[in-house]
């Protein structure tokens, strides 16, 4: 049994950078109101990704996601290992890389109003992105539009995700999704009330983070750690089995920088008590080194 996280709420419309500052450097998670997604929009996107998990796998594998380089399409459960050293996943995911870019791609998009409501889902989910990012920058003293300018869309990933209930674990190692941090800089994620995600504390134990009504969950991820270094942390987490008879859906919102974007300690993070500790990457090589080892390919 894991205790909840004694994360805040942050309210976008009333609270302070410096409340944004404190979540994402305590825990690297906290819970967010007022990011202007309608929830009526939530609501859509979570009854259209029900309608196409629920058809056979044989219509789902017609938009089969295809390369990691694309990043896009449908994974059935035990395809993807988000722990690489650990058992396949008992999930299944639809994938949206860079979703307006393909928006006039017919083939990859399900039939009826699938596309639709994903790329409104998506446009909304950046813009609130994009007002977050603001409110770090704040917090870092860097221009208001330092991270929308380098996160326009490229690695920016809808991914609508089912976590069927009544399957059987094949070991206790098992998880819906296995322990993992998230590669790029902010996730947006919406829950439904079945819950289940958990993230590693520092002192080493579980905590749950339950949904809360309206709220998103929001979290810094590893290229946000290595622009701060370490202020911001990007925090293990994991989503347990179904216990119960009912499924799981949820809909993340990865917000990651553009392949080109060099990513590098802010001078304003590199301290005498905290000295430089990441080398400069670029956001595409690590995403890419990231992705590929989910899959079993180092390449």
């Amino acid at each position: 049994m894991t205790a909840a996280l004694p994360s805040p709420v942050i309210d976008l419309k009333s609270d302070t950078p410096q409340s944004v500052e404190q979540a994402l450097a305590q825990s690297g998670f906290m819970y967010v109101t007022g990011h202007g997604i309608d929830p009526t929009l939530v609501e859509r996107a979570f009854a259209a990704m029900k309608r196409f998990f629920e058809q056979p796998r044989e219509f789902k594998d017609a938009y089969a996601y295809t390369d990691i380089d694309a990043n896009f399409g449908y994974q059935g459960v035990e395809v993807e290992r988000l722990d690489p050293g650990s058992m396949p996943d008992m999930k299944e995911s639809f994938t949206m890389r860079n979703a307006l870019l393909r928006a006039d791609q017919i083939e990859r998009w399900p039939q009826g109003d699938f596309r639709d409501i994903a790329l409104a889902f998506y446009t909304a989910g950046l813009g609130a992105a994009y007002r977050i990012m603001e409110m770090l920058a704040a917090c870092l003293s860097l221009p208001a539009d330092f991270f929308a300018l380098r996160h326009r869309g490229e690695n920016v990933t809808l991914r609508f995700l089912h976590y069927p209930a009544g399957l059987r674990a094949r070991s206790s190692a098992q998880l819906g999704a296995g322990a993992h941090t998230d590669y790029g800089s902010i996730t947006l994620l919406f829950q439904d009330e079945v819950g289940g995600l958990e993230l590693l504390g520092t002192d080493g134990s579980w905590r749950g983070v339950p949904p809360i009504d309206g709220a998103a969950v929001i979290n810094s991820g590893d290229l946000m750690e290595r622009w701060t270094n370490g202020r911001f942390r990007s925090t293990v987490h994991r989503v347990r089995p179904i216990a119960g008879d009912r499924d799981r859906y949820s809909i993340a919102l990865f917000v990651d920088p553009d392949a080109a974007v060099e990513v590098e300690c802010f001078e304003s993070c590199v301290t005498t008590d905290r000295p430089l500790r990441y080398p400069r990457i670029t956001a595409g090589e690590h995403i890419r080194q990231k992705i590929a080892a989910t899959h079993g390919d180092s390449t």
